[in-house]
């Protein structure tokens, strides 16, 4: 899994005009899924999202997780993570996961950080969505599960 993680003051997601998810501050996480990802995959990006120290202490350094700083995590899955764009003009989508193993690792993630005390908004899978943050830093990481395919 490849997740692209932005440290945000607020963040929605709509599809066909109405907010499906919205967060103030917080974590945007855009989730891709990858062919090889497992539920093991999932478990462990959660818990690397929800106790990752992005966030400020008092001294100003980022030394607290999401779960410390009582932020919030949109979740948008976005299978394009996983666009190879080596060769030609044309991304290939091969190393993506079907939209079947796609939509359940996706909610393993959700549920998983939901598990683990995170409130999480989501999007709408397989939807055309239309996300809007502000991004707080800005601070912006990718975070994977595993060595990336091929």
């Amino acid at each position: 899994m490849r997740a692209v993680i932005q440290r945000v003051t607020y963040a929605k997601v709509e599809v066909e005009g109405a907010v499906r998810g919205e967060i103030g501050p917080g974590v945007l996480v855009l989730l891709g899924v990858s062919r090889t990802d497992t539920p093991e995959s999932a478990e462990f990006l959660a818990g690397k999202v929800v106790h990752l120290r992005i966030f400020n202490d008092a001294a100003g350094k980022m030394n607290r997780s999401l779960l410390e700083r009582g932020g919030a995590m949109l979740a948008v899955s976005q299978f394009t993570l996983y666009g190879d764009c080596r060769k030609g003009r044309r991304p290939s989508f091969d190393d993506a996961a079907p939209a079947d193993q796609a939509r359940q690792l996706y909610e393993h993630f959700v549920e998983a950080a939901r598990r683990l005390g995170a409130r999480v908004e989501t999007g709408v899978f397989q939807a055309h969505m239309a996300v809007t943050l502000v991004n707080d830093g800005p601070v912006t990481l990718i975070v994977e599960s595993a060595s990336p395919p091929g």
